[in-house]
């Protein structure tokens, strides 16, 4: 009875929303918590709910990232917020959850702007979805503004999703490289040990992003992605292309590094455009398989510069990109002999899930005051509480 009533008082509900670097959607997860620490966490997924958005809210956000003025990102700002609760309560109804029940929220929001470190001189990182506008319209207390604190204390403020893939996904006695392919790539390693001590994270570099972008310009504006690769898989790799874009600096970086679509973004595929000038079917589809062997590249390379030689079971591939067959198949190649995973089956949850339920941990973790960042992982000063808390509505 004594552990009965110890257990349901440790019991937590918290929510994570997402919005990536890829624009596909608003991404809603609530996930209930057992446990006093993340040693003898118990978990589960009570609910995930992706809504994609719309043509003309893609193109906002994108071109409001790009070009957008203080009024233009003040305004989306707001609009998110709104979107982002809108997302969480239609998931919440769905599944027979009040708010109120709900301990807490994580928002990572719209990535605007991200610079890492470089040169002595720290770095800064700007996140939009206004978690006030989110706490009101929800009822719910919203934590938010997670890589702030890191890049305070010197780090990149990036990646944030090791430590709680070390929470929610690690396996004993297996070693495994957990690969995102969202808009940019970003890798976790979990030691078949199942200590943090191992714990490895960073991103790879561009993940479906110039991806997305190159089909939505072959389609005129029709695709928002390659769909199922089709494109990629009928093109013929540039290699001259290739060499080009693998000796981007980006990718000789020793880790802990980042990247966003302040690199890997519209602004480099228009110099690639420009200097490919695809005009046929073919060329297009030719330009699609050389950014599909690009992304594959350099998550080979970063595995062969930055992983451990022996200790790597498995890669499992979750995000955007782990749907287009022609991506997954090309980065089955680029790391053989080493086996490639998809699939809800391979990773313990759905993957698409995966980055909500990070944020859900992350703001279970800042309710317990359990530092959330490994530094070995971002390159800050040392473990942090991560995120800001905005109180829920009336009485909470």
């Amino acid at each position: 009875m004594e552990r009965a009533e110890r257990v349901k008082r440790d019991r937590m509900l918290v929510g994570g929303i997402l919005s990536g670097t890829s624009l596909d959607g608003v991404d809603a997860l609530l996930l209930e918590v057992r446990g006093r620490d993340a040693e003898s966490l118990e978990w589960e997924i009570l609910g995930f709910l992706t809504e994609s958005y719309t043509p003309a809210e893609r193109n906002r956000i994108a071109e409001t990232i790009a070009s957008g003025g203080v009024r233009e990102l003040t305004l989306l700002a707001t609009d998110l917020g709104r979107r982002f609760a809108g997302v969480f309560l239609e998931l919440l109804s769905r599944i027979g959850v009040a708010p109120d029940e709900v301990e807490a929220v994580g928002s990572h929001g719209q990535t605007v702007w991200h610079e890492p470190p470089a040169g002595g001189k720290r770095g800064a990182t700007l996140q939009i979805g206004d978690p006030a506008t989110l706490a009101e319209e929800t009822g719910c207390p919203i934590v938010s503004d997670f890589r702030g604190r890191d890049m305070a204390a010197g780090g990149h403020g990036a990646p944030l999703v090791p430590w709680a893939d070390w929470a929610l996904l690690r396996r004993k006695g297996v070693g495994r490289a957990l690969q995102n392919l969202g808009g940019m790539g970003n890798v976790t390693f979990l030691p078949a040990d199942g200590t943090t001590d191992g714990v490895r994270g960073f991103d790879t570099g561009p993940g479906v992003a110039l991806l997305d972008g190159a089909a939505r310009r072959a389609s005129g504006g029709t695709e928002a992605w390659d769909a199922d690769g089709r494109r990629a898989a009928r093109g013929r790799v540039n290699a001259e292309l290739l060499a080009n874009l693998l000796s981007d600096p980006f990718f000789a970086l020793r880790p802990p590094r980042s990247t966003g679509r302040e690199r890997f973004g519209e602004t480099r595929l228009d110099e690639i455009v420009k200097g490919v000038r695809p005009e046929s079917k073919e060329d297009w589809d030719g330009l699609l398989a050389t950014l599909v062997a690009l992304t594959a590249g350099s998550i080979a390379r970063a595995y062969r510069d930055f992983l451990p030689s022996t200790g790597v079971d498995e890669v499992v591939l979750t995000g955007g990109g782990a749907r287009n067959p022609a991506l997954v198949a090309a980065i089955a190649e680029a790391v053989a002999p080493l086996p490639v995973r998809c699939g809800a089956e391979a990773l313990g949850m759905d993957p698409d899930a995966r980055e909500a339920a990070a944020f859900a941990i992350l703001a279970w973790a800042h309710k317990k005051g359990i530092p959330a960042n490994l530094p070995a992982a971002t390159g800050a000063s040392g473990p942090r509480v991560l995120g800001s808390l905005t109180p829920g509505g009336p009485g909470r």
